[in-house]
């Protein structure tokens, strides 16, 4: 399937799931009174989405190869404050682990993604 739009992306998909739930889990009472917690990771959850349209939108495989690793180091970076969220009593560990999951397979996603188009680059190199 040739991919013309952003929204074709599973990747993407994934990461606006991701997302909404980062937003739920930051909406509850305790977590959504520590303002720069929940700013913090509701803006590096968005940043995982937004850096993959920004790589896609730049129609350049080594720039959105380039944005994929951003957006790779988002969904550590929602990990981490998750984790925070986590140890200061915001979360459960439960809703850290359902969270958690989806997050490493977003990140594997995205990872099998820029591996395919280092190939897609290094194949045009080659012929």
């Amino acid at each position: 399937m040739k991919i013309r739009d952003f929204k074709d992306l599973e990747i993407w998909k994934l990461a606006l799931l991701i997302t909404k739930q980062v937003y739920d889990l930051s909406a509850k009472k305790e977590f959504s009174r520590d303002f720069g917690l929940s700013n913090q990771i509701r803006r590096a959850a968005v940043s995982i989405s937004s850096n993959i349209v920004e790589g896609f939108e730049k129609s350049n495989n080594n720039e959105f190869i380039r944005y994929l690793k951003i957006a790779k180091g988002s969904t550590g970076e929602v990990r981490n404050q998750l984790e925070i969220a986590k140890t200061v009593g915001y979360i459960t560990d439960e809703e850290l682990a359902n969270i958690d999951k989806e997050l490493i397979e977003l990140a594997a996603q995205i990872g099998g993604f820029i591996k395919y188009l280092e190939g897609q680059r290094k194949n045009k190199l080659n012929s």
